[in-house]
């Protein structure tokens, strides 16, 4: 189970002692105000990709280039070679940065730039950064590269305890992923910094989708980050650190860093993402791109600091209308769905429309988050009864690796996207489930491409049934109703009455949990 993750969905829910409000008193902050400002980089179209891109630019205006990320090691390499191509900015805003060998790879390339004049701004929300503030403190040591760490902890209480005595603030996160470079390249999607994300894992796979993209749109994303950056809420890790690092520590962090890269360039994965498809496509040429208008849909980071019934700056909004012109077919990829009330009636009103709706979510074993899933399981047979097509992922799945070798781990979906009509495509950070749309920040891309539309319906088409469970509802002979699993396991069709690839205590756990009123919290 990713911890970070699981913590943000599942904190309300545990049982603190009325101790824990006694000790938890206040947490304190450092004084904010002393943060300088700072923008993104005013010129893009200065910039080496700016000047290459020049023709296609004006070939196609107002148009931006886009390119799918669905394979995890291409998508590490896509933000090496942004890293790389870097001029003048960096812009990074994650949610989770792990400790790990994916994580080494990216702060590696962040120093990179940083070290031949690149400046380097990483925001990173404080949910799994618990005792790390003197590494940020070391990396912001840099000249180019500055941390920030958004809506933090208070340092002197238990993180636990500021769950429930700060709630409604502190549990309330920026679940935004973004990647920039020089204000005319990004990468948005679902994937956060670590190992799971980007097949390196051996015990836990996510399938996730990124999206690179090159021009004007990508301003809006710097628009965003820039919001986030300059925010009150955003407090330079300088400020949060009991002791700034001396510059003999400074220099012998940095060594240790560098020991640690250098251990990771014989290993197996290196050289897997050495010979990934995209790693080949870019010693032979320019990865393909396809064009189209595109608009990005983002929360306001103030929407952390207001009501959650105040929709002004939420991004709901933003999306709300194109989900409102669906036609004729609506996909939907989420590894955490939860429809709600409000949700429920809007695929009933599609379905009487005659709208065809397929969901694409995790399946109880393959979640990383129970708790989420059996909030989802409330709403199972309500919307299968109105005719929407639901489909889980099989959690044991074998994968090939590039160099024609096998491996097993569990299989999780981390995916979120959405396809409309076969026309329009969102891609980004966003789950269906009333922790993202409600509570925390999330931001993504709303493209405009019949084509990178089709690929991802003609992709769902293909692959659902054969890396998926397909859930039927069924009526008894004595009228009770029951849900059923269709799915193919090694070539094999198969019919499930339970849970499929779980355990009776699993099944057990999960029924209890679906009787827990605190389902906005999911």
């Amino acid at each position: 189970m990713n911890v970070s993750e699981s913590m943000s969905k599942i904190h309300c829910l545990v049982l603190i002692p009325i101790m824990f409000l006694l000790l938890g008193g206040c947490a304190r902050l450092p004084e904010n105000s002393g943060r300088t400002t700072s923008f993104a980089y005013a010129q893009p179209e200065e910039t080496t990709i700016g000047k290459n891109w020049e023709k296609s630019f004006q070939e196609n205006p107002g148009d931006s280039a886009y390119h799918l990320l669905s394979n995890g090691h291409d998508a590490l390499v896509a933000r090496v070679m942004l890293a790389a191509l870097a001029d003048h900015t960096i812009d990074a805003q994650y949610y989770l940065l792990h400790k790990d060998e994916v994580g080494g790879i990216f702060v590696d390339q962040l120093y990179k730039a940083a070290d031949r004049g690149v400046r380097v701004r990483l925001l990173l929300d404080d949910m799994g950064l618990e005792g790390r503030d003197f590494h940020g403190a070391v990396m912001d040591a840099h000249p180019n590269i500055e941390v920030r760490i958004f809506n933090p902890f208070g340092r002197n209480t238990s993180r636990t305890i500021q769950f429930v005595t700060g709630f409604g603030k502190q549990t309330r996160r920026a679940h935004n992923k973004s990647f920039t470079i020089d204000n005319i390249a990004t990468i948005l999607g679902g994937r956060n910094i670590g190992n799971e994300y980007f097949i390196a894992d051996p015990e836990l796979d996510f399938y996730d989708l990124d999206v690179l993209v090159v021009g004007p749109v990508v301003q809006e994303v710097s628009g965003s980050f820039d919001q986030f950056w300059n925010h009150e809420l955003s407090y330079p890790v300088s400020t949060l650190v009991e002791q700034m690092p001396t510059p003999e520590e400074v220099q012998k962090i940095e060594a240790e860093f560098i020991e640690f890269i250098s251990d990771q360039q014989q290993t197996e994965y290196l050289e897997t993402l050495k010979n990934s498809k995209f790693a080949q496509i870019l010693r032979s040429g320019t990865p393909e791109f396809i064009w189209g208008p595109g608009e990005i849909v983002r929360d306001d980071p103030q929407k952390l600091a207001t009501d959650t019934d105040d929709k002004t700056y939420h991004l709901s909004e933003e999306l709300g209308p194109y989900l409102d012109e669906v036609n004729n077919e609506l996909l939907i990829f989420s590894p955490y769905f939860v429809p709600g009330k409000g949700g429920l009636a809007y695929f009933k009103k599609l379905r009487e429309q005659g709208v065809s709706v397929k969901v694409l979510t995790n399946s109880l074993a393959s979640t990383d988050v129970p708790i989420v899933h059996s909030g989802y399981a409330n709403y199972r047979r309500q919307l299968l009864r109105m005719g929407v097509r639901l489909y889980e992922l099989n959690s044991q799945l074998k994968k090939e690796m590039e160099r024609g070798k096998f491996y097993e781990s569990k299989s999780s979906l981390h995916a979120k996207a959405m396809v409309i009509d076969r026309s329009l495509v969102f891609i980004g950070s966003l789950n269906l489930d009333p922790r993202s749309v409600i509570q925390n920040t999330e931001i993504g891309i709303v493209l405009k491409s019949a084509e990178i539309a089709d690929r991802l319906s003609m992709l769902f088409d293909k692959m659902v049934d054969s890396i998926a469970y397909r859930l039927e509802l069924r009526i008894d002979q004595d009228g009770f109703e029951h849900i059923v699993w269709h799915g193919s396991v090694d070539g094999e069709n198969i019919t499930l009455y339970w849970e499929p690839n779980t355990s009776f205590w699993e099944r057990f756990s999960m029924g209890f949990l679906r009787l827990m009123p605190a389902e906005s919290q999911l």
